[in-house]
């Protein structure tokens, strides 16, 4: 017991590690998708 690991923060550093690799893929796919979006939203505001 006196050398006993802590677990306490192992939690939120797994937690951050998430959050991170799931903006890379958001970005990722923004920058992919992107121009074709911004082709989608241009197409529907010149035909209103």
């Amino acid at each position: 017991m006196l050398f006993a690991p802590k677990e306490k923060g192992q939690g939120l550093v797994e937690y951050a590690l998430i959050l991170v690799l799931v903006a890379i893929v958001v970005i990722a796919i923004l920058a992919i998708l992107g121009p074709a979006i911004g082709n989608v939203f241009s197409n529907v505001v010149s035909n209103v």
